[in-house]
């Protein structure tokens, strides 16, 4: 992602993890003892041995040591090793860090490990997990071990470490002006040093950081856990990342739930087009609700909160704000923290905001883009350095080519679309190409793949769970007719309860399921 107007230095995560969420993303128990699982080749899943490349088999026969986590004691966590380049694995290792919850059940109650990814790209999983466990279904977290892997680059895994924060040293790259035009040509000049120092100090690590390699490390991990199959439950970008497993091991694939997905078959254009438009839907219908609303503090009608928003941010963009050394409060920045409102959805927190900064105050701006680690995303240049290895994920654009997509972008998404199209340049410099190119996932074989999407989605827009499940051989559609990003444990009984029974069970909802 780009970054925002800022003061001259600031801390990365801050900021990008702001502006992070219009790409992606996507979210304590009873105490556990130390485990130590030993792994040899009598412990793999049967066949495994003849499935897996010579090269490859002693990853797939370490040893896994669980220990209570340092920070979360009621979970474990490990450390594994992968190959840094699945095609040589003499080339080196990496590591890969996992968290667990073993499973409240015993006996015929467990199924095995479920394999979650919270969304991203750039967001690690084990802290999205330990968000996110104590709210899954006593059901499920009795037949299931919940398990999270860092992706590679990510979190705690091996990271990608740019050792850099030019894009905080060029505080006006990206600013909209007055007129709405993006300055095109500082992005420019930002994503060339960012690139630049990228490939000085993590070159060797950014070919292998994609989704390719990261859906390899699930069916190792799967392995480690001791599962035939990987089921699995992803979010978002996870979706991406679970659609991948299936089209590279299709005999492995179990009980898999893809919610809020991500169309493999669409570039990076539209990527960023499709969920500028989707921004627009969700804040206009935040908008027709608010005019509803005797105090609604944008005005009674969605033309009028769409004026209202173009003028707070121009007024930021002219004056902005600067409510400590960490940040500055911009036009840009507000358009960000909205998304992240939108996203949630956290529609209350957004009328009090919109109602504070009408008013220049930004107590509210604050809380939504720092105070909720669980959705303000704080992936950082991993998220570029996932993305750009895949087409469907990362535009290469020059200034030129960006800007004459601004009208398309203005016109699907009037109030977001300026801001959505410098993300087109986010690759143009970046040292690897696409390894992952934009195309239908049919995955012949598998097993039925449950596909979950939400009517009013912001950041993976409800065409795309429709085409994934039209694309994939087995491919069912559970509909959300609502508002937010993603629908598990969104506040859906019907959704819960949908996916809850095809994950214990298998059963998929009825053929044109909706739930509210």
């Amino acid at each position: 992602m780009n970054a925002a107007p800022t003061s001259d230095r600031i801390p990365r995560r801050r900021l990008r993890g702001a502006l992070a969420v219009l790409s992606a993303c996507g979210l304590l128990l009873t105490s556990c003892t130390a485990t130590h699982l030993l792994l040899n080749a009598a412990h793999i899943p049967a066949g495994t041995e003849a499935t897996v490349p010579a090269g490859l088999l002693r990853y797939y026969q370490q040893q896994l040591d669980w220990k209570p986590c340092p920070d979360k004691p009621a979970f474990q966590c490990t450390t594994l090793k992968a190959p840094l380049d699945y095609a040589h694995p003499d080339a080196g290792d990496i590591t890969l860090a996992a968290t667990r919850k073993r499973a409240t059940g015993t006996g015929a109650k467990r199924i095995g490990s479920l394999l979650y990814n919270p969304g991203g790209p750039g967001f690690p999983a084990i802290t999205g997990l330990w968000s996110a466990a104590d709210a899954f279904s006593p059901s499920v977290r009795a037949a299931y071990d919940l398990v999270a892997v860092d992706p590679r680059g990510v979190g705690d895994s091996t990271p990608v470490d740019c050792n850099t924060d030019t894009a905080m040293a060029l505080p006006h790259a990206g600013a909209i002006t007055t007129a709405g035009k993006p300055d095109f040509e500082g992005v420019d000049a930002v994503n060339e040093k960012i690139a630049a120092a990228c490939r000085l100090h993590s070159g060797r690590l950014l070919p292998h950081v994609g989704t390719l390699e990261a859906a390899r490390d699930l069916d190792l991990m799967r392995a480690l856990v001791g599962d035939e199959r990987l089921h699995f439950l992803g979010l978002s970008y996870g979706t991406y990342l679970g659609t991948t497993y299936a089209e590279l091991f299709p005999s492995r694939v179990g009980r898999m739930v893809l919610d809020g997905a991500v169309d493999p078959s669409i570039d990076g254009y539209h990527r960023f087009l499709d969920s500028a438009h989707g921004y627009q839907v969700a804040w206009e219908s935040f908008a027709a609700d608010c005019a509803t609303r005797t105090d609604c503090p944008v005005g009674h009608s969605v033309e009028e909160a769409n004026r209202t928003l173009d003028s707070l941010a121009a007024a930021l963009d002219r004056n902005p704000l600067l409510p400590g050394k960490d940040v500055t409060i911009t036009g840009q920045f507000l358009l960000a923290v909205v998304a992240i409102a939108l996203r949630l959805p956290a529609w209350e927190d957004l009328r009090v905001l919109l109602s504070e900064v009408t008013h220049r105050d930004t107590t509210g701006l604050r809380k939504l883009s720092t105070g909720d680690q669980k959705h303000s995303a704080v992936g950082d240049l991993d998220i570029t350095a996932v993305s750009c290895l895949s087409a469907p994920l990362g535009p290469r654009f020059t200034p030129a080519q960006a800007e004459a997509a601004l009208p398309e972008f203005v016109r699907v998404s009037p109030q977001f679309g300026a801001l959505d199209s410098t993300f087109l340049q986010m690759c143009a410099h970046w040292p690897v190409g696409p390894t992952q190119p934009s195309h239908r996932i049919t995955a012949p074989g598998i097993p039925p793949i449950l596909v979950v999407g939400t009517t009013r989605d912001p950041a993976t827009p409800y065409v795309w769970s429709q085409a994934l499940a039209r694309q994939l051989s087995s491919g069912r559609l559970l509909t959300r007719n609502g508002d937010g990003h993603t629908a598990f444990l969104h506040g859906s009984t019907c959704v819960d309860t949908a996916i809850d029974r095809y994950l214990l069970n298998g059963r998929l909802p009825p053929v044109g399921t909706v739930c509210t």
